[in-house]
């Protein structure tokens, strides 16, 4: 189905969403038709947010706007789709598009696989009606299917399309860009050089793919790594987790800027707690680049300033490896907790690999070198 169809039979003028690849068509043609004036289409930092901003504009208009989300995003919608949205509460009318990573029968990564065959069950569980689109859909299907939801967004209840691998088209192509020179690769190169032994707790998508094949590249153990290859947004959480546990270890944690900002609370306890040992490093390309280069808000966000606002005594940003090299070094000896940015072009490998460890064998490693 073609991505523009689906966007005439819904009728919406407002989107709001987070990017995915399921809905990269999608998300192309949002992007070429509004890019991000905020009157008709908002990049949000998480899919909660994204049910929040609905509502402020369906309070504003009195019209339904539509949410877009990959199914991982399901969890963040779950409170304000429940205690905000509901008919028993609001009853504030919302159409989401949800892209179903993990489907039943369909192979994808290990991180997709249970949320896959919970996706419907959770939109039950929010009694949300939904249509399933696939590649076969006819247009006039989802025309009926419409049909049938505007009487339920009447009544203030919210619907679903869950949408299947392949199942939307659209022919222009969007590309996406930021100024800015570094690669993601190079400068994990960097990180791993300094870090040693040490361990490193790495974002979701490419930047754990490209770490994976560093230590390949270089004939380490990926036991020093955890790849955080899915709960996106969380993964300095994590590396809080292991600092506050291990003080005697250095612990760096390697995120992404769509990640940094999807949960930038954990930032203020991160600031809050301030473990001496952590180093926290955004690579920030100013985009969803894993599922497509869509842009996030970090090229209109101060993050050092954010960081020195949640209590990092030490942050900085940097755009060129020789002053990347002398943080790291900095931050490898400073007895404080320190945030790096680093200021990243988009961009990968086309035979950029994927890990050959499962999550649990990752896991089992990297819990028996921090033992150790």
């Amino acid at each position: 189905m073609r991505a523009e169809k689906l966007i005439e039979i819904i009728g919406s003028d407002f989107y709001t969403g987070v990017p995915d690849s399921q809905l990269k068509a999608l998300c192309n043609y949002l992007m070429h038709t509004y890019g991000t004036d905020p009157h008709h289409h908002v990049i949000a930092a998480n899919e909660g947010n994204c049910a929040a901003l609905a509502a402020g504009y369906h309070l504003a208009t009195g019209r339904v706007p539509v949410v877009y989300l990959q199914n991982s995003g399901e969890g963040n919608i779950i409170n304000p789709a429940a205690s905000l949205l509901n008919e028993k509460v609001y009853a504030i009318p919302t159409v989401f598009i949800v892209g179903w990573r993990g489907e039943p029968g369909v192979h994808d990564e290990p991180q997709h696989v249970f949320q896959g065959e919970v996706t419907e069950k959770l939109l039950g569980v929010m009694d949300i009606p939904f249509f399933v689109i696939g590649k076969d859909t006819a247009d006039e299907a989802v025309a009926a299917a419409m049909t049938e939801f505007r009487s339920e967004l009447d009544n203030g209840r919210d619907v679903a399309f869950l949408i299947r691998k392949g199942a939307l088209t659209y022919d222009k192509n969007v590309e996406y860009g930021n100024g800015h020179k570094l690669l993601r690769e190079e400068i994990i190169r960097h990180i791993v050089a300094v870090t040693g032994e040490d361990p490193v707790v790495c974002t979701t998508g490419k930047a754990s793919r490209e770490l994976f094949e560093i230590r390949e590249d270089r004939g380490e153990s990926h036991r020093y790594d955890f790849l955080t290859v899915g709960s996106m947004g969380h993964c300095s959480s994590i590396a809080l987790g292991i600092a506050l546990q291990k003080p005697e270890k250095k612990v760096w944690c390697v995120d992404g800027d769509g990640a940094a900002l999807m949960h930038m609370g954990a930032m203020a306890v991160i600031g809050a707690n301030s473990p001496g040992n952590m180093v926290h490093i955004v690579i920030n390309n100013e985009a969803h680049e894993t599922v497509g280069g869509m842009p996030t808000v970090a090229a209109k966000t101060d993050l050092v300033q954010i960081a020195k606002g949640c209590g990092y005594p030490y942050a900085v940003s940097v755009d060129k490896l020789p002053d990347l090299d002398r943080e790291l070094l900095f931050a490898k000896e400073r007895g404080q907790l320190s945030f790096i940015e680093v200021k990243c072009g988009i961009g990968a490998r086309e035979n950029l690999g994927r890990p050959t460890t499962t999550a649990l064998e990752n896991k089992k490693a990297f819990r028996e070198m921090l033992e150790t």
